[in-house]
């Protein structure tokens, strides 16, 4: 039996996600000393009644339907996987529901992609490195039985079919490493030194057969190597605020001003890694202190659930939290079909 099965670590990841995202959904927008006139003392925010999430969770939730559907297909790759996903984020576009304040990226890039005839990497915004991308990635790091390969292309094809920067790309493809290697049982005190590693592991590496031509897209770089060094450098750079930050931690100071705000991919994983990092073993700590920010707050708590349920399990969320969030049914069962 493995580690995953043991503690339901996809059951806990997408849990902690919704459940991130719900209790920042009201405080984004907010600065701290703002959301403590609503709120009271951070460590005790409680979950809003009703529990909803934003479009945070609904974009995880079409990818993760998206990846369902091609892994009954068979083995995963660029084309069984893009046509899925990509009739998930057009359904999401079109659905009543998408009324959570969603990115005008993923807005402008869904319109685009509701064109069958058009190629998703016209659709692709080549300059967008918001955090629309990353915020959703989570599922890549769970599916079992993926090679890094199959992951990494994976994560950054749907990065790419809303927001095709090279940091965005990079972004997703470092948030979906860090969900699995936590998934997997990876000790939290070495995770920033293995993601730099990984980041310097794949620094000129462009996934061709994943994302075909859509670096020419870009204006800025001369090859696809330059394009992709661009992105993972600057992921670079913010694994280095986190690990300086850690050095001399700070609980009560607002993560955002060490790491950033977290509207941009590379800031919305590092701040959210920075929360998660923390408190690992304390998951409700974790997501209150990523929803008290001055920035992208549900989008930081719902990358910082992530990690969390991802290190921990499912069995950390209190009952009465998972009982009321929003969703709760579809989050279950496809974190059960992939613990299984």
């Amino acid at each position: 039996m493995t580690v995953t099965t043991k503690k339901r670590a996809a059951t806990g990841a997408l849990l902690g996600l919704a459940l991130g995202d719900a209790l920042g959904f009201p405080t984004e927008f907010n600065d701290v000393p703002t959301i403590l006139s609503k709120t009271g003392p951070w460590r005790q925010m409680a979950l809003p009644r009703p529990a909803i999430v934003t479009d945070d969770t609904q974009m995880t939730l079409a990818l993760a339907r998206g990846m369902r559907t091609a892994g009954e297909r068979g083995r995963t790759g660029p084309l069984r996987l893009t046509r899925p996903v990509r009739e998930e984020f057009v359904e999401w576009y079109h659905s009543p529901e998408n009324n959570r304040a969603p990115g005008n990226t993923c807005l402008r890039a869904c319109e685009l992609l509701d064109h069958p005839e058009r190629d998703w990497r016209d659709a692709s915004q080549i300059g967008s490195k918001g955090c629309g991308a990353n915020m959703r990635v989570a599922p890549v790091g769970l599916v079992p039985g993926w090679t890094e390969e199959e992951r990494a292309g994976a994560a950054q094809l749907q990065s790419a079919l809303t927001h095709g920067h090279p940091t965005a790309l990079a972004a997703s493809d470092l948030t979906a490493r860090a969900v699995y290697l936590l998934a997997r049982g990876t000790e939290v005190t070495g995770l920033v030194g293995q993601l730099r590693s990984y980041a310097l592991e794949n620094r000129t590496r462009y996934h061709e057969h994943w994302l075909g031509d859509l670096w020419t897209r870009s204006t800025s770089d001369a090859t696809e190597r330059t394009f992709m060094a661009r992105g993972w450098d600057e992921c670079l750079g913010v694994l280095d605020r986190v690990a300086a930050a850690l050095k001399s931690p700070s609980p009560e100071t607002d993560p955002c001003l060490t790491t950033g705000d977290g509207w941009i991919a590379e800031e919305a994983f590092a701040t959210a890694l920075h929360c998660f990092l923390l408190f690992p073993d304390e998951p409700l700590t974790v997501l209150r202190r990523a929803a008290c920010t001055k920035g992208d707050s549900d989008s930081i708590a719902c990358l910082a659930g992530a990690f969390a349920g991802a290190h921990l399990g499912a069995d950390v969320w209190p009952r009465d939290w998972e009982g009321r969030i929003e969703y709760r049914d579809e989050l279950l069962a496809l974190g059960s079909l992939w613990d299984a």
